[in-house]
């Protein structure tokens, strides 16, 4: 657990300095992401560790850990492709004015998902509390996380269709936001 959420922040900084290095910055690791990603750490440290006291067998759910772990991978390689896909136009805060170089770029695993990078975040968050076999966290990361994104996604969207009009448009008809039950922005024509 804690190598993938070491690996996590340290390849969030390093990608960043490859592909943006204008924007790199110590928030890059996104360790001070916000007070609601540090509560949420801090939750599941607490439940683990209670749990490990009062109930030490449940820990010890070896194919239980096993899922996790693949799903921290998943979710973390996932995120990595595509901020190396997307290049310099990735950025860790959603952007308000399009640059001069900024592009919509819709192939790679943007061609899978719309929202690759929050699909592997999402999948990398509870796969860290199905590795740890948490289950309270597992269920609250699952729920905040998806209302995380589900806002996140929306907000986005309408920055993307005010920077690409209808190429953003003809790109969400044709490509799923990636995420569960969250189709993003609903645009009436």
């Amino acid at each position: 657990y804690m190598c993938s959420l070491s690996l996590f922040h340290y390849s969030e900084y390093l990608v960043t300095a490859i592909n943006n290095p204008r924007s790199l910055s110590l928030d890059s690791f996104l360790l001070n992401h916000s007070f609601e990603y540090n509560l949420a750490a801090l939750s599941s440290w607490v439940e683990f560790a209670l749990e490990r006291f009062l109930c030490p067998e449940m820990k010890q759910v070896a194919w239980l850990s096993t899922a996790g772990l693949l799903m921290v991978i998943f979710g973390d390689c996932l995120r990595k492709a595509a901020m190396l896909t997307a290049g310099s136009n990735f950025n860790h805060i959603v952007q308000n004015e399009k640059s001069d170089t900024h592009t919509l770029v819709t192939s790679g695993v943007y061609g899978w998902f719309r929202h690759p990078s929050y699909v592997g975040w999402f999948y990398w968050s509870i796969g860290t509390q199905v590795l740890l076999c948490n289950p309270v966290c597992a269920v609250g990361y699952t729920l905040v996380s998806w209302r995380f994104f589900r806002e996140r996604v929306e907000e986005e969207e309408i920055t993307l269709i005010h920077f690409f009009g209808e190429e953003y448009l003809e790109y969400k008809k044709r490509v799923p936001s990636g995420l569960p039950f969250i189709r993003g922005v609903k645009v009436e024509l």
